[in-house]
């Protein structure tokens, strides 16, 4: 197409069937959002029916120079195109209002992506897109499971997870060598949580870094605490649920060992 080509340093696969970039854009609700954004949208198969859908600010992100000149020629008078990583972006600047954000996320980029969300949870109102199947299953894992992991939690504590449908990897060019799935984050209602935020991430990161192991000798390494009498400590951490870590994270707060 016009000499352009997936670069590998990027992550690109590009998306070539219309009938997936559909099915996507269809399943992007972006209701009560004032701005839609697109990550990625590299020579624009799912720009185009997102353009459709009429939205009032519709805005995409590419980082990629070359491709950047072919949706300015393109697709330049139906939506604004920004040139740039969204990692760098500043949301807050960019989109006075609520957002919802769709694309075919690059596998190489897809956790900071989703941590920068969470940053923005109060703006993001929503998140649809595409995701490598094994990221997409954790996004949605419920407790009890092996997929169930640190993702899960940090996401499913502030957004509704949806697992949509798999995409084969030979709608791709070139095709990657897993297969791909389509999920939707809506943002609920909890504002913030009712524990140190903060302690929360370590004690959610610290039980997972020894999954295997009971949350009692877990987080002996990352804590010095003055008592185990705590029933949850007699768990794994893939037992618990989003409200029972926050519980957790509320005991280890008032039983730590001042240094």
């Amino acid at each position: 197409m016009n000499g352009i080509r997936p670069k590998k340093s990027l992550g690109q696969h590009f998306l070539k069937d219309t009938g997936i970039a559909d099915r996507i854009a269809g399943s992007l609700l972006a209701e009560g959002c004032d701005s839609v954004l697109e990550i990625g949208p590299a020579t624009g198969v799912l720009t185009r029916p997102l353009i459709e859908m009429g939205f009032k600010d519709f805005r995409v992100v590419e980082i990629d120079r070359n491709l950047v000149e072919y949706l300015k020629n393109n697709l330049g008078s139906y939506c604004d195109i920004i040139e740039g990583d969204f990692l760098e972006l500043d949301l807050e600047k960019l989109f006075p209002g609520t957002l919802a954000i769709t694309g075919n996320f690059p596998y190489n980029i897809s956790a900071p992506i989703l941590f920068k969300v969470l940053r923005y949870r109060d703006k993001v109102i929503e998140l649809t897109g595409m995701f490598q199947r094994e990221v997409a299953k954790r996004l949605c894992a419920v407790p009890g499971s092996k997929t169930y992991g640190i993702i899960s939690v940090l996401i499913q504590a502030f957004y509704n997870v949806e697992y949509l449908f798999t995409v084969s990897e030979n709608v791709f060019f070139p095709p990657p060598k897993v297969k791909s799935a389509v999920i939707r984050m809506r943002r609920n209602n909890t504002k913030h949580l009712n524990c140190d935020e903060e302690l929360f991430l370590k004690v959610v990161k610290s039980s997972f870094n020894q999954r295997r192991k009971m949350l009692r000798n877990s987080l002996k390494s990352a804590f010095r605490l003055r008592s185990e009498d705590n029933p949850l400590l007699h768990l794994r951490p893939e037992q618990l649920t989003v409200e029972q870590f926050i519980s957790l994270t509320c005991w280890v707060s008032e039983n730590l060992v001042s240094e």
